[in-house]
């Protein structure tokens, strides 16, 4: 049975009569009768009754009817859907990011996606790269932003890397400021009371393996946080945290920034999606915003892990 059988078939019920049919859906009316007694043989039914020429529907003809109708609107429905789809009318991108990138990068770059594609619902996941990554293998994310090197690298995982950033010390503008010299040193941060992210947070890792490096367990002042509580504690004066240079700049932090001493601690940013399945249309498209407004430094773009 072919869409264009029951095509045939709707406008000669609706009309009774073939020839007409045949002017109306624009095809002769031999093919149009054709069509029609073949739909006939594969149902094994007549659908009408051509008795002294006039034309009328036999009860199989009867029962046909309706459904067909209904086939053909389901199949305009999905052709419209599908169109809006592929024509990034409509649809969705679920996107994973770590939740500094949240506070940081992404506003700007999901104002100008949306600004593009205002069809596109966007559904943002805030997590650790480890939480990340598994939420990509099971096929519940299109893409993340992940932090590098990935916790458990996956062979079905592609990454092109988007930025590497600079990491730094923010303090309360009325606390003592830590270092000297408008530096800090990680060892400076030993005698520091430290607020802290929850575990499995990224920069958490980062910050207790660099203390670890310099012989001392970091002293925390409040654990447990997401980024805006942590820049919260640390704006009312529990302590300093390390964050993200540009979480830590963004317009009306009222932090104290202070860089730490070479050579610091920096992070690199990629983006990821499982390569044995093509992200959709819309995602690849926010792929591209992405790419075109992450800063890259030092040739990093293109890389694959």
């Amino acid at each position: 049975m072919q869409f264009q059988q029951l095509h045939y078939f709707v406008a000669v019920a609706e009309t009774r009569h073939f020839t007409r049919a045949a002017e109306l859906v624009h095809v002769a009316q031999p093919s149009l009768s054709q069509q029609i007694r073949s739909l006939e043989r594969e149902l094994g039914a007549e659908l009408f009754s051509r008795a002294r020429g006039n034309i009328t529907l036999t009860d199989a003809g009867e029962a046909l009817l309706p459904l067909a109708r209904r086939i053909l609107e389901d199949a305009d429905t999905a052709h419209h859907e599908v169109g809006e789809i592929a024509q990034l009318r409509r649809g969705r991108v679920r996107l994973g990011a770590t939740p500094s990138l949240c506070t940081g990068l992404l506003p700007d770059v999901l104002r100008t996606f949306h600004d593009r594609y205002p069809g596109i619902q966007l559904m943002i996941e805030e997590g650790g790269s480890h939480d990340l990554v598994r939420e990509l293998a099971r096929g519940a994310l299109d893409l993340a932003l992940v932090v590098l090197p990935l916790p458990s690298p996956s062979p079905a995982l592609e990454t092109v890397e988007l930025l590497t950033e600079d990491l730094v010390v923010v303090s309360s503008p009325g606390a003592r400021s830590p270092g000297q010299d408008g530096r800090v040193q990680i060892s400076d941060l030993r005698e520091e009371r430290l607020v802290m992210f929850r575990h499995g947070y990224d920069l958490r890792e980062l910050t207790v393996a660099a203390c670890r490096a310099e012989g001392f367990e970091p002293m925390f002042a409040v654990e447990g946080g997401e980024m805006d509580a942590v820049l919260g504690f640390v704006r009312a004066g529990l302590g300093a945290a390390v964050v993200p240079r540009m979480v830590a700049e963004r317009p009306g932090s009222a932090l104290r920034v202070t860089p730490l001493a070479p050579p610091g601690l920096r992070r690199t940013i990629a983006l990821a999606h499982r390569s044995d399945v093509a992200p959709p249309r819309a995602a690849r498209e926010l792929q591209e915003v992405l790419l075109a407004v992450a800063p890259v430094e030092d040739g990093a773009r293109g890389s694959r892990h």
